[in-house]
């Protein structure tokens, strides 16, 4: 199944970092993203366009993982040629993930 299917996801970024949010749409899958969506797993899937560290919080109220991807936008903002400089694509595309 696709990440999508258990969860939803929020972007936002700071300068170079990206941040992407995973939240579960029921409270009962969030154990398994837990255990299933790690840093290790998403440094791997996004090992093209994330060059720095990427480092995972646990938001148990709202059974979310907040991501921080570190250099992960080309430069940032105001210094990438990426067509989508903010990074707001990356939580779409990460919803792909196959769990």
């Amino acid at each position: 199944m696709r990440l999508k299917e258990i969860a939803h996801s929020r972007t936002g970024d700071k300068g170079n970092i990206s941040i992407i949010s995973v939240i579960a749409y029921r409270e009962e899958d969030y154990e398994f993203l837990k255990k299933n969506i790690t840093s290790e797993r998403l440094k791997e899937y996004f090992k093209d366009i994330v060059h720095g560290k990427i480092t995972r919080y646990e938001i148990e109220t709202i059974c979310a993982l907040n991501f921080v991807m570190e250099d992960a936008l080309g430069g940032g903002v105001t210094r990438s040629l990426a067509l989508d400089m903010h990074g707001k694509t990356l939580g779409s595309a990460l919803l792909e993930m196959e769990v």
